[in-house]
């Protein structure tokens, strides 16, 4: 999932990307990319014990993004 929040007239260009990956031991990693469109970002990655753990942390910062904007 890919988000993107831009205000040209504030200079604001931002990006937030967020992935579901499986773990090498049966877990869920939802992995986190976020910064200025056209730099490398920041990344970080939270472990689940199930992929619905993850899919729901997911959908919540994804309502958490919208309300601020990112679309």
């Amino acid at each position: 999932m890919h988000l993107t929040k831009t205000n040209p007239d504030a200079n604001l260009y931002r990006y937030y990307h967020m992935d579901i990956v499986k773990g090498l031991f049966g877990d869920w990693g939802l992995v986190r990319e976020w910064g200025r469109i056209g730099s490398s970002g920041q990344l970080r990655t939270d472990w689940f014990e199930t992929e619905h753990d993850a899919k729901g942390a997911r959908f919540a910062l994804h309502m958490t993004k919208a309300k601020r904007g990112y679309d």
